[in-house]
């Protein structure tokens, strides 16, 4: 540990903690550990806040006797594999430190690095199934991303072990709600300090950083040199880059920004209006210019004016929903989906060729997840011409490497395109032809073994019942027919399908 300050200076520049306070929570923390055989999970994001806490932990059980250190703390970080790659090359190395550090030091710390289910990461389900990019009413990827993964290992963990010890970095400085969840949850302590959680039995919460403001963090890490080798110093200098002005102050004083609201996390993330901490980083660090396609990629893909227009008039099941006389869009078209499957893949090779040379092996996506969307595209959505080998092969100048893949022997590009070609040629009106007559071969062909004809009949009728619309009009005539129907017989209906007064259609809360 370096240098610390003194109560009387601390105070006198309005900071909370001081030597004696941190020395406490370190003894409270040496007896939450040893007051049972409980496992711990700390959760670990390379921010500010989960560093301090996490190091708060390593000190306090450094301190103990070798004999005493008998159950495990996991260390688990949660990669959502579209991270921002300077956050993401930033934990990588953070955590293989951690691990040589806590061998060495005879620690019990033991690093886990989670990640979403290949099936369910956010490209599969954004580029493969054409999940609109994410919104305020449709906010699909931080359970897919970040709590599955997490409650997965927590459940794997509680099987194994009965119940665990939940530590986070969580403040109620943070925000008003977040203060209002905590306290919430203090009065429903079973045991002093742990909090349960709402969504796991058998799961208690230790928030040793509760009461720290934004300052108190910083000026922990900066007095405290990081006990497993790394610099706080640089992570200052990530914050610092990442806020608009550079400036990362450590006092609270009135005017000044701080480090505290600098954002890391997804660079996909259309949450927010703006990344402001990828802009700031760009701005701040000519070093970093080679993240601005990354910066222009997710704007334009995130942009909420021209989406609807990307989409298909009906939702990802084939059906129709709609309100204020207007259909809610669904997943995007095919040639969105593979339009910026191609740009992706363009940005990760120029990122490989020309970015700084740590990133020459980045994968904006992986192999795995471009395997899912190929299925998908070919199995679930029938676009048996199986264009994703030929746009990754032109774009990356090498065979897609798919070792498991079955080909197709009775339809592929040449079928399709001809197949295009007679339907244009004779429903050149019928927006939706092409899609259906494709649909019905591909799900016949599927069907041609035996053992598969169950089910087919139902199957081919549910292809025309979702392509029988001439476009979006006659689409929309019909949806809006059959709910005036359902009212003049005095059946149930959405009236705000029938209400005509709002004239901006805003995403329902679903993924249908």
């Amino acid at each position: 540990m370096s240098e610390q300050l003194s109560s009387t200076e601390v105070n006198s520049r309005g900071i909370t903690i001081t030597k004696e306070v941190v020395d406490g929570l370190m003894e409270t923390v040496r007896n939450l550990y040893l007051a049972d055989d409980i496992p711990w999970v700390i959760g670990y994001s390379g921010g500010k806040d989960s560093t301090a806490t996490l190091q708060l932990v390593w000190f306090s059980l450094r301190e103990l006797d070798k004999k005493q250190l008998k159950k495990p703390v996991h260390i688990i970080n949660t990669d959502t594999l579209v991270e921002s790659p300077v956050i993401e090359s930033w934990v990588t190395k953070s955590l293989k430190i951690m691990d040589e550090s806590a061998q060495k030091e005879g620690l019990p710390f033991v690093t886990h690095r989670l990640t979403p289910e290949w099936d369910n990461t956010f490209w599969v389900n954004f580029i493969g199934r054409g999940y609109p990019f994410p919104r305020k009413k449709l906010r699909w990827c931080t359970d897919r991303l970040k709590i599955q993964p997490v409650n997965n290992f927590v459940k794997n963990k509680i099987a194994e072990h009965g119940e665990i010890i939940l530590v986070l970095g969580t403040r109620k400085a943070e925000s008003a709600n977040r203060a209002k969840t905590m306290a919430y949850y203090e009065k429903k302590r079973v045991r002093e300090l742990l909090s349960p959680n709402p969504t796991l039995a058998n799961e208690l919460v230790f928030s040793p950083l509760a009461e720290w403001s934004d300052d108190d963090v910083w000026v922990f890490l900066m007095q405290y040199k990081n006990p497993w080798g790394y610099s706080n110093k640089e992570l200052l200098t990530l914050y610092r880059g990442a806020t608009a002005d550079g400036e990362c102050p450590l006092m609270v004083e009135k005017g000044l920004p701080s480090c505290g609201k600098s954002r890391f996390g997804c660079w996909v993330c259309t949450m927010v209006e703006k990344d402001k901490s990828m802009e700031a980083m760009i701005a701040n660090d000519e070093e970093k210019a080679w993240m601005t396609p990354l910066l222009e990629f997710r704007n334009r893909f995130g942009d909420e004016e021209h989406d609807r227009d990307r989409r298909s008039f009906r939702k990802m099941s084939g059906n129709l929903q709609g309100s204020y006389k207007q259909l809610h869009h669904g997943p995007y078209k095919k040639e969105i989906r593979e339009q910026w499957l191609e740009e992706l893949l363009e940005i990760q090779k120029d990122i490989n060729e020309n970015g700084p040379e740590e990133f020459e092996n980045l994968e904006l996506i992986t192999l795995e997840e471009l395997r899912n969307i190929r299925r998908i595209w070919v199995y679930d959505k029938h676009e048996f011409d199986d264009t994703l080998p030929t746009i990754y092969e032109n774009v990356m100048g090498k065979p897609f490497d798919d070792p498991d893949w079955i080909v197709n022997e009775s339809f592929g590009k040449e079928e399709w395109d001809i197949l295009k070609g007679v339907v244009a040629e004779k429903y050149p009106e019928e927006e939706l032809a092409f899609e259906m007559v494709y649909s019905l071969l591909d799900t016949e062909k599927r069907s041609n073994n035996l053992n598969k004809r169950k089910g087919v009949l139902a199957e081919l009728e549910g292809c025309i019942h979702h392509t029988f619309y001439k476009n979006e009009e006659d689409a929309t005539k019909y949806y809006l027919d059959q709910t005036i129907r359902k009212k003049d017989l005095g059946g149930k209906y959405n009236e705000k399908v029938l209400d005509g007064k709002y004239d901006y259609l805003e995403d329902e809360d679903d993924e249908e």
